[in-house]
């Protein structure tokens, strides 16, 4: 067989060894007859025998022509018989020739002439079915183009382990010619290659002949290629017919460019699930947009920046008119590690104008992304705020840069601000649709965030205008209170605290809780202050008072409300208490431990129908009673027992000032716990005047 451009091969080693049977030739099973110069046969092979079906003994001596020529062909094959003697021709072709049986069989021949030491010549002729060779010429052109046209890498090693036959393919994807293959073994081609594992693997297929199909590999194999390639690699014995090992063949299908795909589409999914995961934890308008940024670094970009269109914030038109300017507020920034890009980058907080002309404002105004995928210096004027942020990202060899708009219900609220600096790779048509399926998913969170914010900014304006703003002197009270309000919009508005003047210089105390939150419980409290207020003027006992707050608190559609109420006597000395299921207000005296003062716990306001009575303390100078709601010691993960020690603890150690009191509450018992509003009233009876005892 000779070689053919399909592949390379490096031919074997001459061994000497004796021949086994289940060759080529067997399997053509080529015939050997060797003509005198009269056309006598002379020889007779058993391949022959077979071929034609005489025996040497019915063969030898006879004319070939008689024997095996059929009758039409006769003059036709004397003629080429005579050519190949008469002037040394060698002759190949096809007749049908004469079996034993009496079939004509077409017969594939090669004649040529012979001579021997004493100048005779003879005619050798070799045959075989012709239906056999073709159909092994066929298997052999389709191995053969097969071989070269594969786009799968396709190698043959000898049983050293040695390469004998590469073809195009495996050229192209160990980017290695031919000749530096062939003769080599797998370490001494491909260097970079684990060598080891897959000798190791290749002795175990050539040992066992069981084969090792789609080894699943990636690495560096040879020719210098820059990225790590995929591929399915696989190992078959070869054998012979006769069953002798001949070798190994291996087959190398290039899968890279799926592999990449498969952890395009892992990267996606993971950076997916994650930002639903981090996106949107809290109400707070920057800490989601902070989520936001670092959600897709590094995964996406190596730095962020969230941008929020100021008019947005602002509640006035968001998108600006074409060829306007847009003015930003810069939200949050992320960042691997490149201080020149995060330093040409708004700093959160800050205002910033962007002419019409940059990414960023064409962004926003069409609402579609930007991107340029391979950075240029003539690209940074319209990427940078001003020419030193220019300089600096080119400093810091920006690569590529991606804007996407955030839009949520239809309204573009600013843009997702992308930028590669280490990561050499460009924003591609994955990376945008990404960017903007993340950019969708958090604009949807940062726009609650921002409504919420200005519900929160609402409630906290409304609910600042109900409560007061200083309290009037109290005759005989110090006076000291804290409104704190909860660290998310949706819990503000229910806690409130009044001081009231009454008649005779006594002194109405009041704390109060609206379940709920937002503007509704804002707005019930403002109710139900202005009531206790009026109820106050009148002069009636706190039991009375809850009673008619009841009332007031059943028609504010069924909303329900604790509240602690108490009016102190300077001139008797007195206290008069009800509650109304609100937690019991402590008693702090001197010389003694802080307790909480025993009441009839009485219903929540609004409940109807449930009667509430007073308790009357006497108090001395020096005592002081602090009033509270259930956010200064609830928590989740304690019991509310429990809080309230801690509360008596910390009143325990208290300064003598009730405003680092007020403080020393806050800052121990509020610690991480702002879920919740405060509303703290501390009251302290100053010396004064012996009690009359009216």
């Amino acid at each position: 067989m000779g070689t053919t451009d399909a592949y390379r091969s490096e031919p074997g080693p001459a061994t000497g060894a004796p021949y086994e049977p289940g060759g080529l030739l067997d399997v053509l099973n080529v015939a050997a007859v060797v003509l005198d110069q009269k056309g006598r046969i002379v020889l007779w092979s058993p391949q022959a025998e077979a071929l034609f079906g005489w025996t040497a003994a019915e063969a030898l001596g006879r004319y070939a022509a008689q024997l095996l020529v059929i009758d039409e062909h006769l003059d036709s094959v004397l003629e080429l018989f005579a050519k190949v003697m008469g002037g040394g021709e060698s002759w190949a072709g096809v007749f049908p020739a004469r079996h034993k049986d009496g079939t004509a069989r077409l017969v594939e021949f090669r004649n040529m002439r012979l001579e021997d030491r004493s100048g005779d010549f003879y005619a050798l002729g070799m045959a075989t079915d012709q239906e056999v060779l073709r159909h092994v010429e066929r298997d052999l052109a389709l191995s053969l183009r097969l071989v070269a046209q594969s786009p799968i890498g396709l190698a043959v090693l000898d049983t050293d382990l040695r390469f004998v036959m590469v073809n195009p393919a495996l050229e192209r994807i160990h980017g290695l010619s031919a000749e530096e293959h062939l003769g080599r073994r797998v370490g001494e081609a491909l260097p970079l290659a684990d060598v080891a594992e897959i000798e190791s693997a290749m002795r175990e297929v050539l040992a066992t002949g069981t084969p090792l199909l789609d080894r699943f590999a990636v690495g560096r194999a040879g020719g210098g290629a820059a990225e790590d390639q995929a591929q399915l690699v696989s190992y078959y014995r070869l054998e012979d017919p006769a069953g002798r090992t001949l070798g190994l063949a291996t087959s190398v299908v290039d899968v890279t460019d799926r592999h990449r795909a498969n952890n395009e589409a892992r990267r996606r999914t993971t950076l997916i699930a994650d930002a639903s995961v981090l996106i949107g934890t809290t109400l707070d308008l920057d800490r989601t947009a902070q989520e936001l940024a670092q959600a897709v670094v590094p995964g996406l970009a190596d730095v962020a920046a969230v941008d929020v269109l100021d008019t947005v914030l602002a509640g006035g038109r968001a998108v600006p008119p074409d060829g306007g300017a847009a003015v930003f507020r810069a939200l949050a920034v992320a960042s691997t590690d490149s201080a020149d890009a995060v330093r040409a980058a708004d700093p959160p907080g800050q205002i910033a104008r962007y002419a019409a002309d940059r990414l960023v404002t064409r962004c926003v105004t069409t609402g579609r992304p930007v991107c340029v995928a391979r950075v240029h210096d003539r690209d940074l004027p319209r990427i940078a705020r001003d020419r030193d942020a220019a300089e600096l990202l080119a400093h810091a060899g920006l690569r590529s840069y991606l804007a996407v708009p955030l839009i949520a219900r239809g309204e573009v609220l600013g843009a997702l601000d992308l930028k590669r600096i280490g990561n050499p790779r460009p924003f591609g048509e994955d990376d945008i649709a990404l960017a903007g399926e993340l950019a969708a998913r958090a604009a949807v969170s940062i726009d609650n965030a921002r409504w919420y914010q200005r519900e929160r900014s609402t409630v906290l304006t409304l609910q600042r205008n109900l409560l007061p703003q200083r309290p009037v002197h109290s005759v005989g009270l110090e006076i000291a209170y804290r409104y704190q309000p909860a660290g998310t919009a949706g819990n503000v508005g229910g806690d409130w605290f009044d001081v009231i003047p009454q008649a005779e210089e006594k002194s109405a105390l009041v704390v109060g809780d609206v379940m709920g939150s937002g503007i509704n419980a804002a707005a019930a409290m403002g109710q139900l202050r202005t009531a206790a207020r009026t109820l106050s003027q009148l002069g009636i006992e706190p039991a009375r008072v809850l009673h008619h707050l009841d009332h007031t608190a059943t028609g504010l559609d069924q909303m329900i409300a604790t509240c602690v109420y108490a009016v102190y006597d300077p001139h008797r000395a007195r206290c008069h208490i009800a509650t109304a299921g609100h937690l019991p207000p402590a008693l702090v005296r001197p010389g003694h431990r802080p307790e909480l003062i025993e009441l009839p716990a009485g219903a929540p306001l609004g409940v109807g129908g449930v009667p509430f009575e007073s308790v009357c303390l006497r108090l001395a100078p020096g005592d002081q009673l602090v009033m509270y709601t259930d956010g200064l010691v609830e928590t989740r993960d304690e019991d509310i027992d429990t809080r309230l020690d801690a509360l008596l603890a910390v009143l325990a150690d208290a300064p003598h000032d009730l405003e680092e009191t007020c403080d020393l509450l806050l800052s121990s018992l509020r610690d991480g716990n702002d879920q919740d509003d405060v509303a703290l009233l501390i009251a302290r009876v100053e010396p004064g005047p012996a009690p009359t005892g009216r």
